[in-house]
């Protein structure tokens, strides 16, 4: 019986598919509540496997769409990091605690959230950072591991990367490209855990053209967003964000 086949498993999933759209469009981070939405209807390996080719078809569109608008220092610093989180994340698959993990990012997505409202309440601009490169390169192995382990790579790259105050179209593609590179270089891992029988392909690929669908529609409307606007939204964001990923590590 296909996957899909249950109505309260196909409306999470769908839930999940738009949550990941929204993402690849744009908001990055809101992606990462893509994998818990799935896994209340399926094992957490077997969600976080079937939306990984769903990510790599979303991630298409969004390299194409921002493909002008990126800044190859930031990727250059954080992929190698980003590499060693997800070869962590594979090697240490059976021993890490999901829960505890996903807690712990929760607390620091959602302080760091609040932190950044606070700081620029009011429209106050606060002076972009210029932290260096290699601390960039430990935020990438922080990505790399909550990605390989649930598709919650977002927030670590939006620790380093928003204080940074990059052109809000810059910010995106950015994120675009990094992680389009880093879901490819998780597939491997995927393949040696078996994580892809034939019911997760078939459902993968009929959720393709809502991935497809929601990713567009995000991306036209970033593009008339107002920048200072954009901020805003991703730190609101963050905050929920922060706090659902807190409560359900707690409650796991």
């Amino acid at each position: 019986m296909s996957i899909l086949a249950d109505p309260v498993t196909l409306a999470a999933l769908i839930a999940a598919v738009i949550l990941l759209g929204m993402a690849k469009g744009g908001l990055a981070g809101v992606g990462a509540l893509a994998t818990p939405v799935a896994a209340l209807v399926l094992p957490p390996a077997t969600a976080a496997a079937l939306l990984l080719p769903i990510l790599i078809v979303q991630d298409v569109i969004s390299v194409w769409s921002f493909r002008k608008t990126w800044d190859g220092w930031i990727i250059g610093w954080m992929l190698p990091g980003a590499a060693v989180g997800i070869f962590a994340g594979w090697f240490y698959a059976d021993r890490v605690n999901e829960a505890q993990l996903m807690a712990a990012l929760g607390a620091i997505t959602l302080a760091f959230g609040l932190y950044r409202l606070w700081i620029e309440r009011g429209g106050r601009v606060a002076q972009a950072s210029t932290s260096p490169g290699w601390v960039g390169t430990i935020f990438g192995g922080f990505m790399g591991l909550t990605s390989q382990i649930a598709h919650a790579g977002g927030p670590p790259f939006q620790m380093w990367v928003t204080p940074r105050k990059l052109p809000h179209l810059t910010f995106i593609g950015t994120s675009a490209i990094l992680f389009a590179i880093v879901n490819w270089m998780k597939v491997p891992a995927y393949l040696a855990l078996g994580a892809f029988p034939h019911e997760v392909v078939v459902a993968a690929l009929l959720l393709m053209p809502l991935a497809i669908g929601s990713t567009l529609l995000t991306v036209r409307w970033l593009r008339r967003i107002d920048g200072a606007r954009f901020y805003v939204i991703i730190y609101l964001l963050m905050v929920a964000l922060g706090a659902k990923l807190l409560w359900d590590g707690l409650a796991g």
